[in-house]
C-alpha cells in the first residue's frame, strides 16, 4: 500500500451523473462533439471538461496545472450522483477550473485507460470503483486515486472544494514532492504490469479440484450464489462448474449451479415484468438489485442457462434463455443488427423507480381479483419490500419476485396479467439507454444467441446472431481490416482492444457451429491471427492494447476475471478450439504460452482466473472432433445436427465438410459422404472411428465420451 502525504491528506470513494436543464443553455464544454453518451451527459457541466487527448495535456503543461481525470460510464448510478453533487455545481466547478485541467473518459470506450488507472487505485487504496478519480501530472503520472468525492468534506472523506484548494496549494508550494510521489507510483505500476507471474508447474486436475472446493466453501446453501452481499451472477464460474459436474459426475457442483440459476431467476435480480437481469444484488437473497442492465450480463447468463438446460434437460432453464432473448431482441437491438450497451438504473433521477410497484397501482390497474393473484405470485404487499439504497428507508413499493422458480414457470393466467403490467409499465419514463454498440460485448451476444439457437432449435436467434456478426464484420473495421471498438450514430471509431478480438472470435466460432457457414470460421481464423500478431508479448501473454495503439503510462495485460472473463482467458479458449478445428499445432503452442505466462496465478488463485482454468481443463481433455459431410440442407442433416445439439459436449468441435470449409481446413477433404448420405466422422484423442450415417450410431460413438 502506498501512502504519501498527499494520499493521506485526500481520500475518496464512488458516485455519479445527470445534466440540469438550466445548465444546458448556460454552459458548453469541449465534450460537446464526443460520440460517447457518457461524455455527452457532461457536455453542459460548468466544469471545463476535455476529452482524453493531446489538447488537454498540452494545456496542462502550458498552464502548469495538475490533471483531474474522471472515469465512469453512462449507466453508472454513483457517477450520476457525483455529477449532480459536484460537476453541475457552479462553486465546485469554479474551484476545479482554477486548480485542474479536467478530463472525462468513458471506461466502456477506453477500457485501456480505465485498466491502467484502476490498477493505480487498487495499488494505492486496496480497492477501486466508479466513478474513478485520478490526480496526475501533465505527463499522465498519477499521485492520487479515489472514487466518490462529495462537495464538502465529511466523515473523514475529503470534499471536492477542499481537495481543489489543498492540491492547488501543494502544486504551487510543494510541486517537486508531488512529482516524486508520482514517479514512485509509476515505477511500481510498471513492475506490476505485463505477465502476472513467473512460470510455475501446473497439475490441471488438482487446480480444477481446488477451484471446485473453494467454490463449495463460499457457496450460499440457503440462497444460492457465492459469498455474501453484494452478490454478482458470475456466470463464468457457473460454466466452469457445469463442465466439472459432467466430467467428474459431481452432483454437488451441478446442485450449486442449478440452485444459483433458480434463485437468481426467482429474485428481484431478474426483471419479472419485462425480463432481463439487473447488474447485481445488494443483498444475499437476490431481492434488491442494482437496477442497471448490461448487455454483457444478458449474454453470459444466456450461455449459462443454455448449457444448464443442455446438461440437465430441465425446461425451466430453457425458458429463462428465451426470456433473456425476448428482452434483448425487444429493447437492446439497433436497426443495424448490433446491440446497445446498457440501460440505466435510474429514471427521473431515482434508482429503480421504473421497476417498482405499489399494491394500490396494481389493484387500480387489474381489479381486485387479478391483483390478488399477481400480488400472491410476485410477493407484493402494502408495506412494500423496497428500501432506498442510500437512506435504507422502506418506500411502500415492491420489487416483484417469486418464492421459487420451477419448470412450470408462470401459470397461463398469471402470464396474461404480467403482460398487462408490462404494457402499463411501458407508459412510464424509461431509464436512460446507452445506445453505443461495442464490438466486444456484441461478440458475446453473438455467441449467446448462436449457442441458444443451436440448443433450442430457434432460427430467429440464429438470424439475430448473423445480423449482428455481419454488421460488425462490415462496419467495425478500419482501412487495414483491424477491428474497431465503438459504433454510435454512424460513427465507427477507437482502435480495437484484446477483448474486442477475443469476444468476437468466440461469437464467430459459436456462429459457425450453429450455421456451418464457412465465412464465419474464416473470419474467426483471420481475426485470431491478427490478434496474435498485434497483441502478443514475447512470452506469450496478450496485452490489452495492440502494438500500434496509443502509448499509455504502461501497456496493460490482464488475466483476472471480473464481471467478465479476461480477454486472455477467452483468447486461450478460442485458440484451442480453432487449433482443434484446423489441426494446428502452432495454435496449440500459442495457447500453451498464454497458460505459462499466467501459471503462477492459476496455481495461487484458480477461482480468480477461473475462465482461464476452464480453457486449460479443455486443453488437457481428450479432444472430440466431429466432421459431418453431405447435403447440409437435407432432412437427414437436420436429424444429425439436432441429435448432436441435444448432447452437452463442451470438449467437442463440430465441422461441416463443404467446398468452402475445405479451403480453410484441407484435411477434411478426404472425409467424404458415404452412399450419398450425410456421414459423421467422430474422433477422440487423435483416434478416429469408422464413419457412420445414422444419428443413433453417431451418438453411440459419443457414448462413453460424454453422457448427457
Amino acid at each position: 500500500m502506498l501512502r504519501t502525504s498527499i494520499i493521506i491528506l485526500l481520500m475518496c470513494f464512488p458516485i455519479l451523473v445527470s445534466a440540469g436543464e438550466n445548465l444546458m443553455t448556460k454552459y458548453t464544454n469541449a465534450l460537446i462533439n464526443e460520440a460517447s453518451p457518457y461524455l455527452q451527459q457532461h457536455a453542459h457541466n460548468p466544469v471545463h471538461w476535455y476529452p482524453w487527448g493531446e489538447e488537454a495535456f498540452a494545456k496542462a503543461k502550458k498552464e502548469n496545472k495538475p490533471i483531474f481525470l474522471s472515469i465512469g460510464y453512462a449507466t453508472c448510478h454513483w457517477c450520476h450522483v457525483m455529477e449532480k453533487e459536484d460537476f453541475e455545481d457552479e462553486e465546485v466547478a469554479a474551484a476545479m477550473n482554477k486548480t485542474f485541467i479536467s478530463i472525462k473518459v468513458d471506461r466502456e470506450e477506453r477500457p485501456d485507460i480505465d485498466q491502467v488507472y484502476m490498477q493505480v487505485a487498487q495499488m494505492m487504496n486496496g480497492s477501486g470503483g466508479w466513478p474513478l478519480n485520478i490526480l496526475m501530472t501533465p505527463d499522465k503520472k498519477p499521485f492520487y486515486a479515489g472514487t466518490y468525492i462529495p462537495k464538502y468534506s465529511r466523515n473523514g472523506r475529503v470534499g471536492m472544494l477542499d481537495l481543489s484548494a489543498k492540491v492547488g496549494q501543494l502544486w504551487q508550494q510543494n510541486h517537486e514532492k508531488l512529482e516524486q510521489s508520482a514517479d514512485k507510483i509509476t515505477e511500481l505500476l510498471a513492475t506490476r504490469s505485463g505477465e502476472q507471474s513467473t512460470p510455475s508447474d501446473m497439475n490441471v486436475s488438482k487446480l480444477a479440484k481446488k477451484a471446485v472446493d473453494d467454490l463449495k466453501q463460499s457457496f450460499d446453501a440457503e440462497h444460492g450464489g457465492f459469498g455474501s452481499a453484494p452478490k454478482f451472477p458470475s456466470p463464468h464460474k457457473l460454466l466452469f462448474l457445469l463442465r466439472q459436474a459432467q466430467k467428474n459426475q459431481d452432483d454437488k457442483s451441478l446442485l450449486m449451479v442449478e440452485e444459483t440459476l433458480d434463485a437468481m431467476r426467482a429474485g428481484g435480480l431478474f426483471d419479472q415484468i419485462g425480463f432481463g437481469f439487473h447488474r447485481y444484488s445488494t443483498d444475499t437473497e437476490w431481492l434488491l438489485p442494482h437496477f442497471e442492465k448490461m448487455l454483457y450480463d444478458q449474454a453470459m447468463l444466456m450461455m449459462a442457462y443454455t448449457e444448464a438446460y443442455q446438461l440437465t434437460g430441465h425446461a425451466r432453464h430453457a425458458k429463462v434463455v428465451r426470456e433473456i432473448a425476448e428482452y434483448v431482441l425487444r429493447d437492446m437491438r439497433d436497426k443495424t443488427g448490433g446491440f446497445y450497451s446498457a440501460e440505466d438504473a435510474d429514471s427521473e433521477g431515482i434508482e429503480g423507480k421504473f421497476y417498482v410497484w405499489k399494491t394500490s397501482e396494481v389493484e387500480q390497474l387489474l381489479g381486485k381479483k387479478n391483483a390478488e393473484k399477481i400480488e400472491k405470485t410476485f410477493l407484493l404487499s402494502k408495506k412494500g419490500n423496497f428500501h432506498d439504497e442510500a437512506t435504507g428507508k422502506m418506500t411502500g413499493e415492491n420489487i416483484p419476485h417469486l418464492s421459487t422458480w420451477t419448470d412450470a414457470g408462470l401459470a397461463k393466467d398469471i402470464e396474461y396479467i404480467r403482460t398487462k403490467l408490462f404494457e402499463e409499465r411501458e407508459k412510464r419514463i424509461h431509464p436512460f439507454l446507452d445506445d453505443k454498440i461495442l464490438t466486444d460485448w456484441n461478440g458475446l451476444m453473438v455467441a449467446a444467441l448462436a449457442k441458444a439457437s443451436r440448443v433450442l432449435n430457434e432460427p430467429k436467434y440464429l438470424q439475430a446472431a448473423q445480423d449482428c456478426a455481419d454488421f460488425l464484420l462490415q462496419t467495425m473495421r478500419d482501412k487495414q481490416g483491424h477491428l474497431l471498438h465503438r459504433y454510435r450514430h454512424g460513427d465507427a471509431a477507437i482502435t480495437g482492444h484484446l477483448d474486442d478480438y477475443a469476444f468476437f472470435v468466440w461469437g464467430l466460432i459459436e456462429l459457425y457451429e450453429a450455421s456451418f457457414d464457412a465465412k464465419y470460421l474464416k473470419e474467426a481464423l483471420n481475426l485470431n491471427k491478427d490478434m496474435l500478431t498485434r497483441f502478443a508479448s514475447e512470452s506469450g501473454g496478450l496485452y490489452l492494447t495492440a502494438h500500434d495503439s496509443e502509448t499509455l503510462l504502461v501497456r496493460p495485460m490482464e488475466a483476472w476475471d471480473g464481471a467478465l472473463p479476461s480477454g486472455n482467458a477467452v483468447a486461450a479458449s478460442n485458440i484451442l478450439r480453432l487449433a482443434r478445428m484446423s489441426s494446428s499445432s502452432e495454435l496449440e503452442v500459442a495457447a500453451d504460452k498464454i497458460f505459462k505466462a499466467f501459471s503462477a496465478l492459476l496455481t495461487q488463485a484458480p477461482v480468480g482466473v477461473i475462465h482461464m482454468l476452464s480453457a486449460q481443463v479443455y486443453a488437457a481433455a481428450d479432444g472430440i472432433e466431429v466432421v459431418l459431410a453431405g447435403d447440409k440442407h437435407s432432412q437427414q442433416a437436420k436429424v444429425m445436427i439436432e441429435a448432436l445439439n441435444q448432447r452437452y459436449l463442451p470438449d467437442a468441435v463440430v465441422l461441416w465438410r463443404d467446398e468452402e470449409s475445405i479451403k480453410l481446413i484441407p484435411f477434411i477433404k478426404l472425409q467424404t459422404p458415404m452412399n450419398n448420405q450425410v456421414t459423421a466422422y467422430v474422433c477422440k484423442n487423435f483416434q478416429c472411428n469408422q464413419p457412420v450415417t445414422d444419428s443413433q450410431a453417431m451418438l453411440d460413438l459419443l457414448t462413453g465420451i460424454h453422457e448427457k
